[in-house]
């Protein structure tokens, strides 16, 4: 019955299917058209952007000053989102941006250096730019929220502790979203005990909604530490609070991660029960959790059934869908799948690409991801992982030439590799002893 339910969420699909299989261009002819666009663009954010991808960092402020370009509060946000990555980078255009006549940075730019920098961990710099910050009257309970996730994901707890408690020295107010935020940084980064331990201590400084429940539920059951979570999940109801669907999205998650599924299932039912219907991503959990056991049959029913429940799949649900196939190696259904997104308005993202290329590597087809690689390219934006699983795939089975084509893809796309991504193409090119051609290539 299962598969009768996959052939008919497929069928329709089929011919779609095979325009999407059609067509296939050279990835050369992408690259050329990805270079002509940016020869031709006036584009200020992609022209700064080609300055500081090219120019040697010494000369970064003088070529930027010849360029003439005018910075906009939007473009200099822009440029920031982009370079996020870039660590010093970055911080060398906002101080030459900051110098600009008429130009101050907004709160968005602020953060979005905040967060690079304590990306590469220079936090006497991220400290001083708070204290601009608080001269130029700008400086708000994110600001601290976005310090303190980072110290927190750095393992720094005491940092992000003294960065909580700082937040009154600044002259503001400590407030319930400030205190969630320190609460779902040290979940998030595995140091759920110690949250307990702050929620136990400030509790009666703040007045706990459900929200801030429910980040202790998440950070018990990523432990896992299922009694504790529902010993959180009680403590929250004996005190007048009422489960959201937020927080049955959580225990259901984590029911799902620890392998109980029909536990899963019955809270689907109590909140069903209690007027709180499941949401598409409470679907997807259970579509991904049947996947990971490959039982890609009621991957299927569960996508169906939220359809007839009135329930729109989102890309979340299409791309857990898309694994279940995929780790049952039916790459057809997944790639068919996809061109359902398209048609049903919903575009596949660099998460829908990488779920494919990935799986497509594991078996050993790397051929057919490069020509995944290429397809997708023309329709979905690849991330960070994207190009680091390619290029990987690359320097793994000695083709450097092809990694190095989606090397200089990355660059004529401007996209800032991670030092994750540098370390992967080092490593792969040092093993065969060509690392001096990354060197020489990024001077370019």
């Amino acid at each position: 019955m299962a598969k009768e339910n996959g052939a008919k969420l497929l069928t329709a699909s089929t011919c779609i299917s095979c325009r999407f299989y059609s067509g296939r261009r050279s990835i050369a002819r992408s690259y050329t058209s990805a270079c002509e666009t940016l020869a031709e663009s006036p584009n200020p954010i992609k022209q700064i952007c080609r300055i500081m991808l090219s120019c040697p960092k010494m000369e970064l402020e003088k070529t930027l000053d010849a360029s003439g370009i005018w910075v906009s509060p939007d473009i200099a946000e822009e440029v920031l989102r982009r370079f996020d990555n870039a660590g010093m980078l970055s911080y060398r255009f906002f101080e030459w941006s900051r110098k600009q006549r008429g130009y101050s940075p907004t709160v968005g730019a602020y953060h979005s250096i905040l967060s690079s920098l304590a990306k590469i961990r220079q936090y006497e710099l991220v400290w001083e730019l708070v204290g601009r910050m608080r001269r130029d009257q700008v400086l708000n309970i994110e600001t601290f929220s976005i310090i303190i996730r980072k110290y927190a994901r750095s393992q720094k707890v005491d940092e992000a502790l003294y960065t909580f408690n700082a937040i009154g020295r600044f002259g503001l107010t400590p407030n319930l979203a400030a205190f969630n935020g320190l609460l779902s940084a040290l979940c998030k980064s595995k140091n759920v005990r110690k949250a307990q331990e702050v929620f136990d201590e400030m509790r009666h400084h703040f007045n706990p909604d459900v929200k801030t429940y429910s980040i202790l539920l998440e950070g018990w059951g990523r432990e896992p530490n299922l009694p504790k979570m529902w010993e959180v999940f009680d403590e929250m109801s004996e005190i007048g609070l009422e489960a959201d669907v937020v927080t049955y999205g959580i225990v259901v998650d984590s029911l799902c991660k620890a392998g109980f599924i029909t536990e899963a299932l019955d809270a689907v039912k109590e909140m069903t029960s209690r007027g709180c219907p499941p949401t598409s991503f409470i679907y997807s959990v259970l579509i991904h959790t049947y996947g990971s056991e490959r039982r890609v049959g009621n991957s299927v029913d569960a996508f169906l059934e939220m359809e007839r429940n009135g329930v729109k799949p989102d890309a979340a649900a299409y791309n857990a869908l898309i694994c279940a196939f995929c780790r049952a190696n039916e790459f057809k259904n997944a790639l068919r799948v996809t061109e359902e997104m398209r048609v049903k308005g919903i575009p596949p993202n660099s998460r829908t690409c990488n779920i494919i290329l990935s799986s497509l590597i594991s078996v050993g087809e790397n051929e057919e991801a490069y020509t995944i690689f290429r397809r997708m390219i023309r329709y979905c934006e690849p991330d960070s992982d994207t190009y680091t699983m390619m290029i990987k795939m690359f320097c793994d089975t000695d083709m450097l030439r092809k990694a190095w084509k989606v090397w200089k893809y990355m660059r004529l796309k401007q996209f800032v590799p991670s030092m994750h991504t540098f370390s992967v193409f080092i490593n792969g090119l040092c093993e065969k002893r060509e690392a001096n051609q990354l060197v020489s290539s990024s001077k370019r």
